[in-house]
């Protein structure tokens, strides 16, 4: 048996990783990362659960009483400074000139399964694996490891997880990837560790962007493609392409962003049709289950994904220079720039970069 590190957040999931873990008669260690720096502005619902929020000791100490509940050792590593520095300066960089940023994909292989790993080991803390309550699945296959799509289609987070190294891949343990979500409450009721009631889910943040932005309200219009004025705004990196909610304009049918013209300080919306296309490319590749851009040196057939919600949709992935580029059968809805296009063979990402273009 192993000794495991187990990062814990203080809810369902990771409670119950911890506790198969430890039936399985591996040694366990919990974790948690403190993220939230004191001082900084917060406009949200200190009650709702979000990754980075000003109420971390609420979420430390849940995390505290589910470690001592399964006999565990529990420690808090403060990650505030590099996660500050890497992901929320990324995070408002993209937004402020008009991207779309998925501050959980750049958290994942930086901070939770990179500094803190590091953070851990620096600590004093001695372990062969680390492992999370995520809903994905790991696969040697031929020497090379495969991240695979949890077996819950309802669940799988494969695609938050598509820029871990081979590296980090190797001591990388998810016990709940065979599992439903269904499956993991039930475990979850039968300790006790929690509420029957329990929120399913974290967000991001609690509270609006404009407080991580750091920039004042800046005026400007909604318009058409023809340039009509429309409604009015407060600063166009409030929104994102493909964004329906929020707009304020009545209209016959719904409109959907477009465009973002961030020099102009302009929203650009337009009905469904003008929102879909069929070619994403993609920069900063990293590749998981192919070895490199040789590997799509001729067109594949496969299927991808744009955002986390869904299913990948089927198409044909080769590299354009040093782009990666994939062509949908059929069109999708807004992919947005500084998102992530996943690519999939059946349950195996073969690849994935951030988008660049759409169109």
């Amino acid at each position: 048996m192993s000794d495991v590190l187990v990062g814990m957040s203080g809810g369902i999931d990771s409670s119950v990783a911890a506790s198969i873990l430890l039936g399985q008669g591996h040694t366990v260690r919990g974790v948690t990362m403190s993220l939230w720096k004191e001082g900084r502005a917060f406009h949200g619902d200190m009650t709702k659960d979000a990754c980075f929020s000003p109420n971390k000791e609420e979420e430390i100490r849940k995390a505290a009483a589910v470690c001592a509940a399964l006999g565990i050792q529990h420690t808090v590593l403060d990650i505030s400074d590099l996660y500050e520095s890497t992901v929320l300066r990324n995070f408002r960089d993209e937004y402020l000139s008009g991207r779309t940023p998925n501050p959980c994909i750049w958290c994942n292989p930086i901070i939770k399964f990179g500094a803190m790993v590091d953070y851990a080991r620096t600590a004093g803390l001695k372990f062969d694996f680390f492992a999370t309550g995520h809903y994905a699945r790991i696969e040697n296959r031929g020497g090379r490891l495969c991240l695979m799509r949890g077996a819950d289609p309802l669940k799988d987070q494969s695609y938050f997880l598509y820029r871990l190294s081979q590296a980090q891949l190797s001591r990388t343990l998810f016990p709940l990837g065979n599992m439903t979500k269904k499956a993991v409450r039930a475990i979850d009721v039968r300790l006790g560790l929690h509420s029957a009631d329990q929120d399913e889910s974290q967000d991001f943040y609690s509270g609006p962007y404009s407080d991580l932005l750091d920039v004042e309200p800046a005026p400007g219009d909604i318009v058409d493609t023809s340039g009509r004025v429309l409604g009015h705004h407060n600063g166009a990196w409030n929104y994102t392409i493909g964004q329906r909610r929020g707009l304020g304009i009545a209209a016959p049918n719904p409109l959907y962003v477009i465009g973002l013209d961030i020099k102009a300080n302009r929203v650009i919306v337009g009905e469904a049709n003008l929102a879909r296309c069929t070619l994403v490319k993609a920069s900063q590749i990293n590749w998981v289950s192919l070895p490199g851009p040789e590997a799509l040196a001729t067109p594949l057939r496969a299927s991808a994904k744009v955002r986390s919600t869904g299913s990948p949709a089927p198409g044909t992935v080769c590299m354009e220079g040093a782009l990666l580029s994939f062509r949908f059968d059929e069109p999708v809805l807004s992919p947005a720039c500084g998102q992530s296009l996943v690519i999939y063979d059946n349950d195996s990402i073969l690849c994935g970069g951030i988008i660049e273009y759409a169109g």
